[in-house]
């Protein structure tokens, strides 16, 4: 018997797919059973509001970085100051913080001004009012993650902007999630620079409110041979995560602890055999894992290295990564793995190497929204 004793993980009944929009539960998940993909639904596009000047802030969204800190970012169409003034009361803004801008071009596109300044020390399940580039016009508002159990998480892949992602912005808006984890795919762009300020303007209203943890899927990556040879232009420039806080040296991959739990984001599309610096990293990183500390691991990937679907089979995302890192996982005792990219809700229990394993339960997550809940009150004790 493990003599560990770890708070409850228990999956919320609240569960809706962010393409598909269809709904699940436990007893749905464990049998098999044809199903049917609803049409898709029309791409949404958000456009830029024409009563906000150059300077005003757009597309907000923020991410934890440490135990106390949180990085504010956003975007103006012009020159402003990257500086976040922020308070525990509406208007009054005691602390400032002032970060960098910055910009990138893609072929013919330029971006607008991508700014980002990290605000702190800040008390735990807190809220916090700011604005951004001294706009009085425009006031926003964070709540920071608990220091302990319970906490909530909010788990989207492959999101994009179509009627469907509307409906699951809906769901998660209902929810009292503390942060949200994507495990990659977020805009759907593929090649088109304005998707992304449109995704931008479309998450903005809970991405400015609670931290949205990402990384990068296959639509993400953008890479055009001579045209544009370098891959994640536009993810790297918009979302930046706290990867130098965990040791690695790339923004596609990296971890966090947050209440008791110890994330992983790992990269489906940089490389990760054992000879790559993702995989020295996370070797490195699982070592550092303290469980009396944080006794949950938790990991999201895009490409899932299980997967019964017909779709996404036998890529090298996956078969590769597996038979790469699969062991590190085993041997560390990881607990949850969150997938995306097949847009299809699977499930599995705990098993290695397709053998099915005696303690604990995992889950498996194809683009779909879920809520994950870790109760203090309950535990588990594995075998």
């Amino acid at each position: 018997m493990h003599a560990l004793m770890r708070p409850h993980l228990a999956l919320l009944a609240l569960m809706a797919a962010a393409f598909t929009g269809a709904y699940f539960n436990h007893a749905a998940a464990t049998t098999t059973s044809p199903y049917n993909r609803p049409k898709p639904r029309p791409q949404v596009f958000i456009r830029d509001s024409d009563d906000e000047d150059s300077a005003s802030p757009q597309q907000v969204h923020v991410s934890l970085v440490g135990q106390d800190r949180m990085r504010i970012s956003w975007l103006t169409r012009g020159e402003a100051p990257p500086t976040v003034e922020y308070g525990k009361s509406r208007g009054v803004y005691k602390n400032s913080s002032t970060g960098s801008t910055s910009s990138y071009r893609y072929t013919v596109y330029k971006s607008g001004e991508i700014h980002e300044a990290v605000v702190g020390p800040l008390e735990p399940n807190t809220v916090y009012y700011y604005r951004c580039s001294s706009d009085s016009a425009r006031e926003f508002s964070f709540k920071t993650p608990p220091a302990q159990f319970p906490i909530k998480f909010a788990v989207v892949g492959d999101l994009g902007q179509t009627g469907w992602t509307k409906t699951t912005l809906e769901h998660i808006g209902q929810s009292n999630y503390d942060v949200l984890l994507l495990p990659g795919d977020l805009s759907y762009a593929d090649f088109f620079q304005p998707l992304w300020d449109s995704y931008g303007r479309l998450v903005e209203p809970l991405a400015s409110q609670r931290p949205w943890m990402v990384t990068q899927g296959n639509h993400d990556v953008e890479k055009i041979p001579i045209i544009h040879p370098r891959s994640f232009t536009a993810y790297n420039a918009r979302w930046r995560m706290p990867f130098e806080e965990s040791g690695s040296d790339s923004n596609l991959y990296y971890s966090f602890d947050v209440a008791g739990v110890h994330v992983i984001m790992l990269g489906s599309y940089t490389d990760f055999d054992p000879s790559s610096a993702q995989y020295k990293w996370l070797q490195a990183d699982l070592g550092k894992v303290n469980r009396t500390r944080t006794p949950w691991i938790v990991v999201l990937i895009h490409a899932p290295w299980y997967n019964s679907n017909t779709a996404h089979q036998g890529e090298e995302e996956s078969i590769d990564m597996k038979a790469s890192m699969e062991g590190l996982l085993y041997q560390a005792r990881v607990d949850v793995v969150f997938t995306g990219h097949v847009h299809a809700y699977e499930r599995f229990v705990s098993f290695q190497s397709f053998s099915v394993l005696s303690f604990g339960e995992a889950l498996g997550l194809s683009s779909l929204l879920s809520f994950l809940s870790l109760d203090p009150c309950l535990q588990w004790k594995r075998q």
